[in-house]
């Protein structure tokens, strides 16, 4: 079993280290299966992902209800709730951060750095940058993005922790297989085996019609979502530019997409926000022309079927969060400036991006401008 009762962009990051667990069981303990202890309305996208056997509804730190597990891994955070959360299940055995004699949280060559970070969950008191090709940067380096102060990414943090195991993980292995159709809400629906590319993603095909492009305003708290005004202009100048744009999010935040969309003069059907469910959700991202996000799960499905995307951060970094640096189709813009990611406002470094900004990039993609490795230039 493994613990990561987290949002839609926490479970596709934690897709390497599931697959490779999912095959060290198979290999090492036949006849078991990988139960992913997560949120009940996450098991549509675990499920397609090939990558767990089921799921078992569990809440952010919550009771796991699942008795005597044999294996019980601690993919949710550094613990000490979540990985007390998975003694109470009584595990044989059980693989987590920070236990005595065992993996430590920072990674050695960070260690110094002196990292707080806690549970997922739990309670916790410039100049704009883009992430581009090139030999040097503003800071004078020239081998890529170096992250702050106790930083990891995501995906390598927990592929890390199964590495202590004697497990081995792709870290490149984030893609999902695309869904077959698309919902008549969408009126993009196309053949569902065409353009599929390969890792599960899906490449438009040679003289297709280009699909939709995807603008998510959303965002899970307030520090990662950019003015609503701002997205409006951008999806304005889209759309005049020949871009058949839809707004996603939840049934929550219908009304912000809803304003957005009008802000923009574009007509309600537009709106998609809580009118798609998840699979249906990976259906439209997987067809897209283009995705445009903060740094939320959308970005994220944007990854994983390799559609070209742009990224906005707020409070924590790409090198933390964002797209890998090495995929050609994935632009990630960032002031620089780190804040607290469940913020009530605006995050700083986020208000710092620019609708000029945002839509160069936007040119870029087009232009096939795109980053070899994660590169800090000032804008």
């Amino acid at each position: 079993m493994a613990l990561r009762a987290l949002g839609l962009g926490d479970l596709l990051t934690a897709l390497p280290a599931l697959r490779a667990l999912r095959r060290h069981l198979t290999s090492e303990l036949p006849g078991h299966r990988l139960l992913l202890a997560g949120p009940a309305w996450l098991e549509p996208v675990a499920r397609l992902s090939g990558a767990v056997d089921g799921l078992v509804p569990t809440d952010p730190l919550g009771p796991v209800a699942v008795a005597a597990p044999t294996l019980a891994v601690n993919l949710h955070g550094r613990g000490p709730e979540s990985t007390e959360a998975l003694r109470r299940t009584r595990p044989a055995a059980l693989w987590a951060f920070d236990l005595p004699g065992e993996c430590p949280w920072e990674p050695p060559n960070l260690a110094q750095a002196g990292s707080t970070t806690a549970d997922p969950g739990s309670v916790a008191t410039g100049h704009s940058r883009t992430f581009s090709a090139g030999t040097a940067t503003s800071a004078g380096t020239a081998t890529g993005y170096v992250p702050g102060p106790g930083s990891e990414h995501e995906v390598s943090r927990w592929c890390r922790l199964l590495a202590a195991h004697g497990v081995t993980c792709d870290p490149t292995e984030l893609g999902l297989p695309v869904p077959p159709g698309l919902p008549p809400v969408c009126g993009w629906a196309r053949d569902p085996t065409a353009d599929r590319g390969a890792g599960g993603g899906e490449t438009q095909g040679r003289g297709s019609e280009p699909g939709p492009t995807v603008v998510h305003p959303g965002g899970a708290a307030p520090a990662r979502r950019w003015p609503e005004l701002r997205w409006a202009a951008v999806a304005r100048q889209l759309a005049h530019d020949g871009h058949q744009i839809v707004l996603t999010g939840s049934s929550a935040e219908h009304g912000l997409a809803l304003r957005v969309a009008t802000a923009a003069g574009l007509p309600p059907s537009t709106v998609l926000a809580g009118r798609l469910d998840l699979v249906a959700l990976c259906a439209l991202v997987a067809r897209a022309r283009l995705v445009l996000s903060a740094d939320t799960g959308v970005a994220h499905l944007a990854t994983a079927y390799r559609r070209p995307s742009v990224v906005l951060f707020g409070p924590v970094s790409p090198a933390e969060w964002g797209p890998p640096p090495d995929q050609p189709k994935h632009r990630a813009l960032w002031a620089g400036q780190h804040s607290d990611p469940r913020g009530g406002f605006p995050a700083p470094g986020l208000l710092a991006l620019t609708v000029d900004q945002v839509l160069r990039e936007v040119t870029l993609l087009k232009q096939g401008a795109c980053p070899a490795r994660w590169k800090a230039r000032a804008s």
